[in-house]
């Protein structure tokens, strides 16, 4: 069997080095007022830092979902069910250590300045046949023991279980929720409830679930839909939610930065409604077959510039751990913190209103580790295309930086060497990644007046003959020599 944990060699070790938490502003959500920027985090369930409290080389993301023949072989026709996995940690001898993983998770979205999670609620809360049914518990209180003004905001997943309940169980399982102190409320009282999918009920169907939770439970609700197509229903939910969304693409192609999404979020403001952007770092799904091209962090910049230029009033990152859909922003093996410490720029510059004054160099480098072409050695028979209509593949390994002052950027993949001028604020210099039949490692430095200032040694080689398939971008943020 083929082993994602084991092939990366001295993986912990290497993530001390590489997840030190980003600096950041303070979560301001406890001061918001009405106009308030905010920056959410989807958090899925399935996918805490520890799932069983064992050793990293046989927990069971090492040995179920990262293995291609784990879970019994379930997942061995794609390779293996994940590709990342969370940064793994010490055995806790915590009491209740499910809770302390929830309670660092909520400290490292602080620290980027995320302001709270939308929990995706795929089950009833006292669904003692899964595990993970009791984590968005102990998230709104893991969140409230953390920092009070770090809230919850209710996501029922009207894909899964939700979407098959009345009014009634419904009403009633939120309500089970909303007296938690960390559950979102807008500053007027209401309770914010964000359905994914809302779509999968008709507005007058939302439109009683309001008035159930207001009769029946003493709740007012502020709706605030999250669609997978916008325009079919925009007019009919609009006059009855508080805000509306959509989950969104994962491709510079479906994130142009001019023409619909920023006219998207105009028509949201024109019918009276707050918009929650998504932003995305990059998506690839193994069992379903299908990868995005995110164009390293291009889609990354896309979407938050879509935040920013269209006057975006809330912010959803997609995702903060579906490593299913390889979407995660949480520290992970594969990319450590550095996916939260660029995104922490963008988030001031979302909050503020004009780009924050870079006060130190900053440098990440982002590659894949095999070519997009590339067949894996263990014998998948399903393996992962472009979405129709994404952005064509591309492989490049690709520095970006945030330069106090102008520099020279080098990148070097193998053989290959790019050299960028580059001038003070945020720069991108990027090298394609040679083919062959040997693995190649990636570097990148910045150097000024003859000496390296900041140097990124990727952990992480491009392989000829990859074990699995392996889309995804890693991410490693430069470090000073």
């Amino acid at each position: 069997m083929v082993s994602a944990l084991s092939s990366a060699g001295a993986v912990v070790g290497l993530l001390v080095a590489c997840t030190a938490a980003p600096t950041s502003p303070t979560n301001s959500l406890g001061d918001q007022g009405p106009d308030a920027k905010l920056v959410f985090a989807h958090y899925f369930p399935p996918y805490p830092i520890s799932i069983d409290n064992l050793p990293a080389e046989r927990d069971y993301y090492s040995t179920e979902y990262l293995d291609p023949g784990g879970s019994g072989g379930a997942n061995a026709a794609y390779g293996g069910l994940l590709r990342d996995r969370p940064v793994p940690r010490p055995v806790s001898d915590h009491a209740d250590w499910r809770s302390a993983d929830l309670e660092t998770e909520v400290r490292q979205a602080i620290a980027a300045g995320i302001d709270g999670f939308t929990v995706n609620l795929l089950t009833a809360a006292g669904d003692g046949g899964l595990w993970h049914a009791d984590v968005p518990t102990r998230l709104l209180r893991a969140a409230h023991a953390v920092d009070p003004n770090f809230k919850i905001m209710l996501m029922p997943d009207m894909s899964g279980a939700p979407g098959t309940w009345s009014v009634a169980q419904l009403a009633a399982e939120l309500a089970s929720w909303a007296g938690e102190p960390a559950a979102y409320r807008l500053s007027t009282g209401p309770l914010v409830v964000s359905p994914y999918m809302a779509e999968k009920r008709p507005a007058a169907w939302w439109s009683e679930l309001v008035e159930v939770m207001s009769s029946a439970h003493g709740i007012e609700v502020a709706l605030a839909p999250v669609f997978t197509v916008y325009d079919t229903y925009a007019a009919d939910y609009a006059p009855i939610s508080y805000a509306m969304s959509i989950w969104g693409g994962r491709n510079p192609a479906f994130n142009p930065i001019s023409g619909f999404p920023l006219d998207t979020i105009g028509d949201a403001h024109s019918r009276g409604a707050r918009w929650m952007q998504p932003v995305s770092v990059q998506d690839y799904r193994p069992r379903n077959g299908i990868f995005d091209e995110a164009g390293n962090t291009e889609n990354l910049r896309n979407t938050w510039t879509i935040a920013i230029a269209g006057g975006a009033d809330w912010v959803q990152l997609v995702t903060w751990n579906d490593h299913s859909e390889g979407t995660s922003f949480a520290p992970s093996m594969y990319h450590g913190s550095a996916l939260l410490g660029l995104t922490s720029y963008y988030l001031r510059w979302f909050k503020s209103g004009r780009p924050p004054a870079i006060e130190r160099d900053e440098l990440y480098l982002t590659h894949r580790q095999q070519l997009a072409a590339t067949r894996p050695t263990y014998p998948q028979s399903v393996l992962m295309t472009l979405r129709p209509g994404s952005t064509p593949a591309r492989d490049e390994a690709e520095a970006l930086v945030l330069l106090r002052e102008p520099g020279t950027v080098a990148v070097r993949a193998g053989s290959q060497v790019a050299r960028c001028t580059l001038p003070a604020g945020l720069g991108i210099c990027a090298v394609s990644l040679p083919g062959g039949d040997s693995d190649v490692t990636v570097s990148a430095y910045l150097e000024r007046a003859g000496g390296v200032v900041l140097a990124a040694n990727s952990p992480w080689p491009v392989r000829a003959h990859p074990p699995v398939q392996d889309l995804q971008y890693t991410a490693t943020m430069g470090v000073a020599p």
